[in-house]
């Protein structure tokens, strides 16, 4: 059975190029067509389509509200404004690594940290065999001294470690704590993820955009995404920087999404 994708920029040259590769590579790929952000959420609130990708022309702003406002946002917790996030996932040779959030949410309460970490758990379910999950700071367990941003951490993990006592979780750690198995081994050795962690959360969107991109940029990582999380359907903002390469991921992420 074929998963069906709605584009609605499919006259950018990039996409067009990345559709025309993802035939080729994807056999369970569909295209469905439409003609504004409007038209491919309806496709996908009225089951026309089982995911959308857009954002390469369309803002950010655009494409968020229309899919809130048409395709709407998971509430498991009955919330009065439901936190919805943004992830991206990041490849590099044998390197795969879930980051967030990213795009969405500047300045996240610890309720809100909450939720984007149990959206991106879900997403990076879907890729690991087992998600092991860091909070990222400038302190590894302390080490920074006493900082509001900290305590956020903290706080989320308690309440994170208190629904869900099965998930390999742990913070605050540095990031070459969190992902190098020689300085997590030295600057947390009783950390259950330290060194392997593939599922990393930040505190703020100020940290998370400018990690993904340094990664990507410096670090040579191609990034699929931004995947927008909490939604009634699988959903990629692209960045309006994405290449050919980008998309085709992005496209390869969101048939494995939309499959589950």
């Amino acid at each position: 059975m074929k998963t069906r994708i709605v584009f609605p920029e499919l006259e950018n040259p990039i996409i067009k190029s990345a559709i025309e590769k993802a035939r080729e590579k994807f056999p369970d790929f569909e295209l469905v067509g439409a003609d504004s952000i409007e038209h491919a959420c309806l496709a996908v609130k009225n089951q026309l389509a089982d995911s959308l990708i857009a954002g390469i022309d369309y803002s950010s702003r655009d494409v968020i509200l229309a899919c809130r406002d048409l395709i709407g946002v998971k509430n498991p917790r009955n919330l009065l404004k439901p936190t919805f996030s943004a992830s991206f996932i990041l490849e590099r040779e044998n390197e795969t690594y879930v980051l967030a959030d990213a795009a969405a949410c500047k300045h996240p309460t610890s309720d809100q940290l909450y939720d984007i970490a149990v959206q991106t758990i879900e997403t990076a379910s879907k890729i690991f065999p087992i998600p092991k999950v860091a909070f990222l700071s400038f302190s590894t367990k302390g080490s920074g001294g006493r900082d509001e941003t900290i305590d956020l951490i903290q706080e989320t993990i308690a309440k994170l470690k208190a629904s869900h006592p099965e998930l390999l979780v742990d913070g605050e750690l540095q990031l070459d704590a969190a992902i190098n198995p020689r300085i997590g081994q030295k600057k947390a050795p009783d950390s259950p993820v330290a060194g392997f962690a593939n599922t990393l959360i930040v505190p703020d969107l100020n940290t998370g955009n400018i990690l993904y991109k340094s990664m990507e940029q410096f670090g040579g990582f191609t990034a699929a995404g931004p995947i927008l999380q909490g939604f009634n359907a699988p959903i990629s903002d692209l960045s309006r920087g994405s290449t050919e390469e980008d998309v085709l991921k992005v496209i390869e992420y969101m048939l494995l999404l939309a499959k589950h």
